[in-house]
């Protein structure tokens, strides 16, 4: 395996790491995670989750900082991910009627996992 396959695999599995203690995270708030690496013809979910009438379209970012996360998802990103969340929502029957909600989970080195609800707000 030469040193950019090895680099790719390492962010893969860094990656997976990362959406698990995001989900762990979010159980413990009280959420239930309906799925991982949800494929989509729109965007691909991080982690899709449900809490009351809420669906949580989850973004995990492992960065430096909680700013630096919040930048690396751009406008466009953000937008299929809610419209994939919504698509998501109204074609499952346990879900509809749900409002959608794109979150955020960071998670720095050393430091507890921080989620932010609608972490984009309006944007």
């Amino acid at each position: 395996m030469n040193g950019r396959a090895r680099r790719g695999a390492a962010a893969r599995l860094s990656g997976r790491r990362a959406e698990v203690w995001a989900a762990v995270w979010l159980m413990a708030k009280g959420y239930r995670i309906l799925g991982f690496r949800l494929k989509t013809p729109i965007a691909e979910i991080d982690l899709l989750a449900h809490r009351g009438a809420t669906l949580a379209v989850v973004e995990v970012k492992s960065r430096t900082s909680l700013e630096t996360a919040m930048e690396t998802v751009t406008f466009d990103q953000r937008d299929r991910l809610r419209r994939a969340g919504a698509q998501l929502a109204a074609n499952r029957p346990g879900l509809k009627g749900c409002g959608v909600r794109l979150d955020l989970v960071a998670l720095a080195p050393g430091r507890l996992p921080r989620h932010i609800p609608d972490a984009w707000k309006g944007g």
